[in-house]
Order: structure tokens, then sequence, then C-alpha cells
């Protein structure tokens, strides 16, 4: 987490420069006109389009308690968050919230870093509507191993602090943990403010609803990335919203296309992976409302595969210390060949 932004672009200035796109920064998009096909900024410029792709992501959710606008209350979403948070917790007793995989992924690297770790969640395990239990049991296992502690079934009541500093916070339990430093990890909130009002249209959670080709219910507006909800074809075309970088690659480069007038769809399989004090849990499919999973290898010998199983189908798999596994499995799953349970 202590690491320059430099180290870590994707693409640098020059990069645009040689391909002549103009980058504006620092400016939000306020308004959305369909109709007049304009965006109004908050320097007050208006700027039309022809075409028009929103990928404004999503924002780190905030806890609604007292206490939070205390000193050391952090949120992970920049590379300078990540340095802050790093300098902050060094030698400090420190209290995470959440426990899938900003909550997870922090805690691990602050273990020889800090002077405690505790994790806050309201569910029995990490990774709960993720990679599920079988997974959040073993993970739960291997930093409990290292002393992290965990408070589950909980939540934060109240953040105390000491001349506006956080010293402690209460759980809903009625106990108080002692805290230096308070990092929150609950989720995120679409950035789709601007649009609202417009003829684009979003779900019920603000999601902004596109087809496989990436459009919006408006002709020439595109959406891609965290901020879309999108049909998954090997979810039988269910509405998703998958917030992992994969993704977003992929959404990238099928609105590029469909806005070039190359008709293309979306036709990717689910895949990321977390890295827990060095080891790499990987993933991929859809793995929601799976009724059974196969199991091979072992959890205590941290080398397993775990196949999430649905209507007698695998439906998505997770691995540790257990390639190619999962990468062979989204092979499979992309090409629209079932995987019977039989089969697994």
């Amino acid at each position: 987490m202590n690491v320059e932004s430099g180290s870590i672009l994707l693409r640098r200035m020059e990069f645009f420069h040689q391909f002549d796109i103009e980058i504006w920064l620092r400016k939000e998009a306020l308004w959305v006109d369909t109709e007049k096909q304009t965006v109004t900024f908050d320097d007050g410029s208006v700027q039309s389009y022809n075409q028009l792709l929103i990928s404004t992501g999503c924002r780190a959710k905030d806890l609604d308690v007292p206490g939070m606008k205390l000193d050391n209350v952090k949120m992970l979403e920049t590379p300078e968050d990540a340095r802050q948070i790093h300098a902050a917790c060094t030698g400090r007793h420190v209290v995470l919230v959440g426990t899938s995989f900003v909550g997870m992924e922090v805690a691990s690297y602050m273990i020889d870093k800090t002077s405690s770790v505790t994790v806050i969640g309201s569910s029995d395990l990490p990774y709960h509507n993720t990679l599920g239990p079988e997974i959040g049991k073993a993970t739960m296992k291997m930093l409990s191993e290292k002393n992290v502690r965990f408070y589950m079934n909980d939540s934060v009541t109240e953040v105390r602090g000491v001349n506006g500093k956080v010293k402690g916070v209460e759980l809903k339990s009625g106990s108080v943990v002692p805290a230096d430093v308070l990092i929150v990890g609950v989720g995120v909130l679409p950035n789709s403010e601007f649009i609202q009002g417009s003829k684009i249209q979003m779900n019920s959670k603000n999601y902004i609803i596109v087809d496989k080709c990436m459009r919006t219910s408006v002709p020439e507006v595109f959406c891609g990335g965290d901020v879309a909800t999108f049909p998954l074809t090997m979810a039988k075309n269910k509405q998703v919203n998958i917030g992992h970088w994969q993704m977003a690659q992929a959404h990238g480069r099928i609105s590029a296309l469909n806005m070039l007038d190359k008709t293309t769809e979306l036709n990717s399989v689910p895949f990321y992976w977390t890295v827990l004090l060095g080891k790499t849990i990987r993933y991929a499919g859809y793995g929601e409302g799976y009724t059974e999973v196969i199991m091979k290898g072992k959890f205590e010998d941290t080398k397993f595969l775990v196949l999430y199983i649905k209507d007698d189908e695998v439906i998505a798999a997770a691995s540790l210390n257990y390639d190619p596994a999962v990468s062979a499995i989204a092979e499979r799953l992309v090409s629209g060949k079932v995987i019977t349970k039989k089969e697994a």
C-alpha cells in the first residue's frame, strides 16, 4: 500500500498524447442533457457530444454513525489513500470495518506493521456474499493465526475520540475496541447522481442499465465499469453489477467496438483474485444462488479447489495453489460449455 502512483499507471500521459486523446482532469460532470447531447461540468463549461461513454465508477460507502469526522477515519479509494493508511497505521491499533476484499486484504497487509488488527463484520464469516462461507472460514483461520481479532455478527454504533482523533470503536454488542485508526470498507455507491432526472435508465440501486453492447436506454449513450449493470451471458442474461477490473476492461473494449459500429456483444466470464498473506485466491464465474460445493484438496493444506454447484452445473470456482484449474474452468464457461456436477 506504500506505493508511488507513477509506478502503477496503466497508461502514461505520453500514450494519450501519441494517439491524440485529450484528457480533462479535476472536472466533475453535473448534468447530462440527452436531447441536446451536452454534458455540463462544475466549472460552468458545457461540452457537446455525438456519442457518450459513462464510466464514472463507484465511491466508498460511509458509516452513518457518530464520530466519522474524527481524524484517522480512513477509506481506501486511491493510491494516496493507501499511502495515508500505511503511514497512519504503522505501530498503531487498527480497526477495520468490513469483511470482503478491502477489509481482508488490508488486514493481511497490516499484520506485521501494526500493534494490533481488529476486524468488525456484520456476517458470520468473511466473504459471506462473494466467495462464500467455505473460503471465509479458511480466511478467518489464516488471519486469526496471525493474531487478527474478529468481531463477527456485529456492527459499529459510534466512533469514540479524544482531542479530535479516533480512540475507540463502540459496537452494537456493547464491546468497545481500542483504535488509533479506523478503516471503513463496507461497500460502494455508484457515481450516477449527475444523470438522475435524465432519460438514461437506472435500477433501484442507481446503477446504469445497459445491454450486451453496453448501450443505455438512450441512443448514442454507452456505459461501462463499476457503475453499470449488464446482462451476464453465463447467468442466463441476468442483470448484474460486478466491480472488478477485468470486467471493467472488457466493458471498455466492447463499448469502443460498438461506438465504432462494430457490433459486438459482451461474453466475458468474471475472473478476479485476492492476495492474503502472500497467497493468491483466484475466482471465476458467477456463484450467486449456488446450492452445493465440491471440494478438492484441503483448506488446512492451503491447497484447494472449490466448485460452486447450481442445478447440477458448475457456475463458479475458487482456488488456492491449484493452478491452472480456475483459468481452465473460466475458458470452458466462456465457450458456453456446461460443466456438470458429475464431471466436476
